[in-house]
């Protein structure tokens, strides 16, 4: 499978600020790729030196076989983009915005054709202040296909939107992988990556600190399986504690939750203890690690809004 993006040593700094620091990663063709991180992390600064917006301080960029920073108009006329927020005339409607932007290329999609697919259609000539938040993000990712791109680029495509609107887009990225288009995306919204992502790179403080499918990075993971436990009368802590292969011990939404890297073991001492002190079962559960325990693991933090 041959590679639609190949980006090694990316370096950008602000002054004194090193925003991104020796970023490495390639994305092959039919691939939905997701940069993962929180705000700062130097997702949007990568996003926007891969896309000709910015000039890099260091390395190099290779999209669809073109010297990126050698030769940006070219590469601007295979690529589609929608940033974290899209600015428009107020008065302007989504008919209109498509045949203006499909005017700055050689090869356009059809503005009808765009319109159904992201459904517009009801909105194709209502002014672009009165579409809601969902609408102009449809919006924004339509006018990135407007050159029907060979790599498309999504900054943050869900942040600010409520849950229907998120579904919506999701849906719509899950049709570009159907497609076999390639998509780079960054997000800080774990469920989002693992969901839409085949691999992602987590990004913190401007470098890759892993790389991979979601699932591998969970199966790698020294993170530990966590069991859930909530009872009829509440548990002594420092019993739980002080349990055999038991690492760590959370209050959480009225649960005790357990860290353990022996799950099977711990849920049979606790049925133990729990017959024991009289006690009774109200709920269990195991959970393996999640990419935010990843996340954790790697970084030593949640993952920061």
């Amino acid at each position: 499978m041959s590679q639609k993006l190949v980006v090694t040593n990316l370096e950008k700094s602000y002054g004194s600020v090193q925003a991104v620091r020796g970023v490495s990663f390639s994305v092959a063709e039919g691939e939905i790729f997701g940069l993962l991180g929180p705000n700062g992390a130097g997702k949007t600064t990568t996003l926007e030196c891969v896309v000709g917006l910015r000039r890099p301080d260091g390395g190099s960029i290779q999209l669809c076989g073109i010297d990126a920073l050698e030769q940006p108009e070219a590469v601007k006329q295979i690529v589609g983009v929608a940033l974290q927020s899209t600015f428009l005339q107020d008065k302007i409607t989504p008919r209109e915005a498509l045949h203006l932007f499909g005017s700055f290329y050689s090869h356009r999609v059809p503005a009808d054709q765009l319109l159904q697919r992201f459904s517009l259609q009801e909105k194709a000539n209502a002014p672009f202040d009165s579409l809601s938040g969902g609408q102009k993000q449809r919006l924004a990712i339509a006018l990135a296909f407007v050159n029907e791109p060979q790599v498309l680029f999504l900054d943050e495509p869900t942040t600010g939107l409520d849950p229907q609107s998120r579904r919506e887009l999701h849906h719509a990225i899950g049709q570009m992988r159907q497609e076999g288009r390639t998509v780079l995306l960054t997000t800080h919204y774990i469920e989002e990556a693992h969901a839409l992502c085949d691999r992602i790179a987590i990004v913190d403080h401007g470098t890759v600190i892993a790389e991979g499918k979601p699932d591998d990075l969970i199966a790698k993971s020294h993170a530990g399986q966590h069991v859930s436990v909530r009872t009829a009368r509440p548990m002594d802590v420092s019993q739980l504690r002080a349990m055999q292969n038991v690492s760590s011990v959370e209050a959480a939404d009225g649960a005790m939750e357990l860290k353990t890297a022996n799950a099977g073991q711990v849920v049979i001492d606790l049925v133990r203890m729990i017959e024991t002190q009289g006690n009774q079962i109200i709920d269990l559960q195991i959970r393996r690690p999640s990419l935010e325990d990843v996340f954790i693991e790697l970084t030593g933090s949640k993952l920061r809004e």
